[in-house]
């Protein structure tokens, strides 16, 4: 695959299977952007074997690579320091978080596979709040939303923000698959066909994206060839 931007997007994204022991503090996001070329991505990769990320936490989706996990704030200003030439961003705080205790069934898997979707709020301040809104009040207006979410057997679900764009982490049971689970969110509740279809209006894909596209998926790291990123 060709890449068109030289804009590089590092997300840093650790412990893909999480241990719930370790789920009381909530993770963090750090995205670097750089431009360049392989040598950049080399250099970025022997960072994190220095900081003892494992390859198999980094996730990438054509030129954006994404690291996230808990404490991982404490790695910000080192980042920052080692790419003083890119623009490093933090996002430390989501500002939605659904858990499995909104439940009936609250047990909570030992260990969790997380999927990163990124995308951007439309440039309409007004539409960007009103966006924000809905989710400050989701539970309380769209309980069938959180309801979905339960019966896909979503362990967690965060949205991270900084500026327009949005980072959404998705944790399912480890082993299982999104595609599977997915589906089942929408299933005889077709209020979370409603919500998709008002949050469509408020959200438009990332620089990079084709025409028409607005979530994308960072896939794991070692499961992509680099080769044809080069």
């Amino acid at each position: 695959m060709r890449i068109r931007s030289k804009v590089l997007f590092l997300v840093i994204f650790c412990f893909a299977a999480v241990d719930v022991r370790a789920q009381a503090k909530l993770p963090v996001v750090i995205e670097v952007v750089y431009s360049g070329g392989t040598e950049e991505q080399d250099k970025l990769m022997n960072f994190c074997k220095q900081q003892l990320f494992n390859s198999n936490d980094i996730y990438q989706w054509k030129n954006h690579f994404v690291i996230y996990g808990k404490g991982d704030e404490r790695f910000y200003q080192k980042i920052k320091t080692a790419f003083k030439d890119c623009e490093v961003k933090l996002y430390s705080k989501p500002f939605y978080d659904f858990e499995r205790n909104r439940c009936s069934n609250k047990t909570v898997a030992k260990q969790w596979d997380n999927i990163i979707l990124t995308a951007n709020l439309v440039k309409d301040a007004k539409l960007q709040q009103e966006y924000m809104n809905y989710h400050k009040t989701q539970f309380e207006k769209w309980p069938e939303v959180s309801q979905g979410f339960c019966n896909a057997n979503f362990q967690q679900l965060l949205v991270f923000r900084n500026g327009r764009q949005l980072m959404l982490i998705i944790s399912i049971p480890k082993g299982e698959s999104l595609d599977k689970l997915n589906p089942l969110t929408t299933k005889n509740n077709p209020r979370i066909d409603e919500w998709n279809k008002i949050m469509g209006k408020y959200q438009e894909g990332i620089e990079g994206t084709a025409k028409g596209e607005t979530w994308v998926f960072l896939k794991p790291y070692n499961t992509i060839d680099h080769i044809n990123h080069k």
